[in-house]
């Protein structure tokens, strides 16, 4: 039997993020900033959170999984007008699948756990990115221990 067959995550933190998460941009310069300075509000709120979560736990070692899901908000053309104002069109989507791309939701959030939740991010070895549409926008984290 395979030994991903045998993984056991268990749940060591949960939390949300409320707010508009910002995608972390392309690597840009001779130093290497975030083309996306969005992105630095949205990580200083998640390694608040993420630290006021932890209440002083050491950080985690070892094998993590990471799940996040992003709750994105509705484009104003996904609803009617005049007397279908407010009502979801037949035809919009039920998740986003545009821009940004959950990767990138997903590195700056990683990226600004980094230090607080645990060491290195190099530490997750699994886990899933979601975008969803929801009210209100946020991100819901959930780190867990892998163990075989």
């Amino acid at each position: 039997m395979s030994e991903l067959a045998l993984a056991t995550p268990t749940l060591l933190l949960g939390f949300t993020v409320f707010g508009k998460p910002e995608p972390r941009g392309s690597k840009t310069g001779k130093f290497h900033r975030d083309s996306n300075t969005k992105s630095y509000p949205w990580m200083s709120k998640v390694s608040e959170i993420a630290a006021e979560a932890m209440e002083e736990q050491p950080l985690f070692a070892g094998p993590l999984r990471i799940d996040l899901d992003f709750y994105l908000a509705r484009p104003a053309g996904h609803y009617g007008t005049g007397r279908n104002a407010g009502k979801l069109k037949a035809s919009a989507p039920l998740r986003p699948f545009t821009k940004p791309d959950v990767g990138k939701l997903a590195r700056g959030t990683i990226d600004a756990m980094e230090g607080i939740v645990y060491r290195n991010d190099s530490q997750q070895v699994e886990g899933e990115m979601r975008k969803f549409y929801g009210a209100p926008t946020r991100c819901e984290v959930r780190i867990s221990a892998v163990t075989w």
